[in-house]
């Protein structure tokens, strides 16, 4: 008796910890873009080249995972969602194969997956290829349930071929006929199990023409891609059509000139239906090679779409959407606000200087600035520019643990001061923020041998917002 009774005072035990290690991070209540995005389990999301779907009610999101160190394949995540706000790991869905084409050393990018209505399998699609770029086709994985795992099938073939390109997105049209998309602005109809093709709807709408997306209102579909700028930003252009087959009319950019699409590049296009409206959700990557995997983010925004005009034209940091009525609304952020300048409360270490742009700058190796506050969420906002570095953040709770950490990129091509870090809402303790410059940077070569990102190890801080 003894023994029973000492078991369950241990459940109790187990089960009021795990109640209230649940209630320490209650997650977020918005959409937010430009900063990292933390999951049920504490960790980074990791999920680009993405897209989402809505199965029994849940939303499904599926991305490359990545690594710090190299661009090799390192599997593809799953994520589920009841808002679109907060991110419960699922799973692994599919991971590096022991060998063969999605193997050690090989890419494995641009991951999509539709449900076949004709068989209610899951496909998943994605662009397989080598480090070097040499060896691209469209590869296949199935499942029998949404979160996997999925079993790598190979090539999707045509006409008993693969089809060798490389950025590749997918469209399930209303009727549930299922689309593979190709740079250049290929077409391909899908057979009625998901596994092969059966027809060419559409061939090369322009040259280039990076992570294609397609979506459809009413009776017009649009295309979205970028140019071929590697994991640089570009301002993304967008055709209309009344049929896949075309013919497709140049519409031009769907974000303002010269901001790169919100520093952006397309990967998907969510409608959000709901009784009232449809909120058309644009997903966008901002790369950050090489840190992928810790610094690179998501830019998630609503689209305006009337007609053949589509456009997104103020960046929303922040808002909501309601899923029963399908309407989205900008929100605020923080109700308390502190200038970087307000230097009795904000303790900078290092050498850091107030810049013609008002902000304050230091690209000092182990420079950092730092702030105890008693609260429950915390946000800074900083100046990105062309010579921004990675800074580490690193947010501990009285008892001194380090509840959430990661690193962030200040790279952009032009200046912009914008959100670039948010906690999750936590429980009301004094916490220490501290951001210290890496004296590390992003930039990369392509194939072609041409040279992006930084120039410079800069890190800044614009303001300090927090919820008490």
């Amino acid at each position: 008796m003894k023994i029973i009774i000492k078991t369950v005072f241990v459940i109790i035990l187990l089960i009021n910890s795990l109640g209230s290690s649940a209630q320490k991070q209650k997650g977020y209540s918005a959409i937010y873009s430009g900063i990292p995005r933390y999951d049920d389990r504490g960790n980074v999301v990791s999920a680009h080249g993405a897209n989402i779907i809505k199965d029994n009610g849940r939303y499904y999101l599926f991305g490359e995972k990545h690594s710090d160190t190299s661009n090799a394949f390192a599997g593809f995540n799953c994520y589920s969602s009841t808002d679109l706000y907060n991110w419960k790991f699922e799973s692994l869905a599919l991971p590096v194969q022991d060998t063969g084409k999605l193997g050690p050393n090989r890419v494995g990018e641009r991951v999509k997956v539709m449900k076949c209505l004709a068989t209610g399998e899951y496909i998943m699609y994605m662009h397989v290829d080598t480090l070097g770029y040499k060896d691209q086709f469209v590869g296949y994985a199935t499942s029998k349930t949404i979160s996997g795992p999925y079993s790598f099938r190979g090539p999707l073939l045509f006409g008993g071929n693969p089809i060798r390109k490389w950025d590749m997105g997918t469209f399930q049209d209303h009727d549930g006929a299922g689309y593979v998309l190709l740079h250049g602005g290929d077409i391909y109809r899908l057979s009625d199990d998901y596994k092969s093709i059966s027809e060419q709807v559409h061939k090369s709408m322009t040259s280039g023409f990076e992570s294609p997306a397609i979506f459809r209102k009413d009776s017009l579909y649009y295309f979205l891609g970028s140019h071929l700028t590697s994991w640089e930003r570009n301002d993304n252009d967008y055709y209309t059509a009344t049929s896949l087959k075309g013919p497709w009319t140049f519409r031009g950019t769907f974000a303002p000139k010269g901001t790169l699409t919100w520093n952006s590049q397309t990967t998907f296009v969510l409608p959000i239906e709901g009784s009232k409206d449809t909120t058309f959700m644009f997903m966008g990557d901002r790369w950050s090679f090489p840190k992928q995997a810790s610094a690179a983010t998501y830019v998630w925004q609503p689209l305006t779409v009337s007609g053949t005009f589509l456009s997104i034209p103020k960046y929303v940091e922040a808002w909501q959407i309601n899923s029963a009525t399908g309407v989205a609304s900008p929100v605020t952020i923080g109700k308390t606000t502190m200038k970087s300048t307000d230097k009795g409360l904000i303790k900078y270490s290092g050498n850091w200087k107030q810049d013609t742009l008002s902000v304050m700058s230091s690209d000092e190796k182990d420079a950092s600035f730092s702030l105890k506050f008693k609260g429950t969420q915390i946000g800074f906002y900083a100046l990105s520019r062309p010579n921004g570095g990675y800074a580490n953040v690193r947010l501990q709770n009285s008892k001194g643990k380090t509840v959430v950490s990661s690193i962030l990129d200040m790279y952009c091509k032009y200046p912009a001061a914008t959100l670039k870090f948010l906690s999750p809402v936590l429980a009301k303790d004094n916490y220490t923020l501290t951001v210290t410059v890496m004296g590390e940077r992003g930039n990369w070569s392509d194939k072609r041998k041409s040279d992006y990102g930084s120039t410079g190890y800069f890190v800044s801080l614009d303001k300090i917002v927090i919820n008490e």
